[in-house]
């Protein structure tokens, strides 16, 4: 795919984040589409071969339609019709926006296919999209193939909506917990000081020696569950879980956020605490009970995707600047502004102080 690797596209988009946010000049504003930029740019980087500037007025509409889709997917009546698609299409409400922002948005990926198979060279794949266009070449005469200009547009889709707002989200989340934990910044600031230093940048070969740095993501992706509910399941068999019998092709919704906030697990699983990945050495130590990306065979595909996001994105910022909050941390307000398919934190605004 390339010659650039994942890593390095997500520490290129790292250092133009950070510019933004030094161009603010320690004034307030507001970081939520900053930060999905960011992340959207990623995908972009990988799925079509290059990022779009920041004021790029087709990038920011696609902004715009990828965070309202989350927002309503996250209300009551998005998860409603996660849960009973079959009646509430049926029903009118603010969920039928869902449909046409996502039209909108599969334009936009129809228009940079276009370009990308005037340009095709099927022996220099430039991105995921290339290469995805390689194997439906490979795959023209079998009818039975899944490799198709459709599933190519669904596949990218998907990478969208899965790994555009949540990653944003959390790394939104995570800024507003650090702000009211300034102990907890500080530690990883201390940390990023002793292991990186001030003259390079981060990279993920720094992770196994930062157990603080990571212990803190891990907390940040418990406490605050940004995707409470999994995906629904079907059961492939009758079964039987818990004296409760589940018959062949009933959905299963799995509740990870009870996961997460399981006292037999976590230590006053309400409080934030770094320490629940900590080990009395304080080194790291994972926990059976963490799975903010499901677990098993249908774990989520883009796990490793974001892992490398979180750590780079929060390491280069904290390397760079202090958030300062607009108010006391006492009165930060870590409760979801909108709760449902997903955990959206209060609108907020901060400074950073180089």
């Amino acid at each position: 795919m390339g010659k650039r690797g994942v890593e390095e596209r997500i520490k290129e988009e790292a250092q133009f984040l950070m510019e933004e946010f030094r161009q603010t000049k320690q004034t307030s504003f507001d970081p939520t589409f900053f930060l999905s930029r960011a992340v959207s740019n990623v995908i972009c980087s990988i799925v079509f071969g290059n990022r779009f500037d920041y004021e790029d007025k087709k990038f920011l509409t696609l902004m715009n339609l990828i965070n309202e889709n989350f927002c309503l997917m996250s209300s009551n009546w998005g998860t409603f019709f996660n849960i009973f698609p079959g009646v509430m299409k049926y029903l009118p409400g603010p969920h039928k926006q869902i449909f046409q922002n996502f039209e909108k948005i599969k334009l936009f990926v129809l228009e940079i296919l276009k370009s990308h198979q005037e340009t095709f060279q099927p022996d220099c794949p430039r991105d995921l999209m290339d290469c995805f266009l390689v194997e439906i070449q490979k795959e023209k005469e079998n009818p039975m193939s899944h490799f198709n200009m459709d599933t190519l547009v669904m596949t990218t889709l998907t990478l969208f909506f899965g790994g555009t707002e949540t990653v944003s989200t959390t790394l939104r989340y995570g800024i507003l917990i650090l702000m009211k934990y300034p102990d907890v910044a500080e530690k990883i600031q201390d940390e990023i000081k002793n292991v990186i230093g001030k003259n390079r940048c981060p990279s993920l070969d720094d992770r196994c020696r930062m157990p603080y740095t990571d212990a803190v993501i891990h907390e940040i992706q418990r406490f605050t569950s940004v995707i409470p509910l999994n995906l629904p399941h079907a059961v492939i068999q009758d079964t039987i879980f818990r004296g409760y019998k589940l018959p062949k092709g009933t959905n299963i919704i799995p509740v990870l956020a009870s996961v997460h906030s399981d006292p037999e697990k976590y230590n006053d699983p309400q409080k934030f605490d770094p320490h629940n990945f900590l080990d009395k050495n304080n080194g790291f130590k994972n926990n059976e009970a963490f799975m903010p990306f499901s677990s098993g065979k249908r774990i989520c595909v883009g796990e490793s995707l974001a892992r490398m996001e979180l750590f780079l994105f929060f390491t280069t910022l904290l390397q760079n600047f202090t958030f300062q909050p607009t108010q006391d941390p006492k009165h930060i307000d870590l409760t979801p502004s909108v709760s449902g398919v997903g955990n959206v934190p209060v609108p907020y605004e901060l400074c950073t102080i180089p």
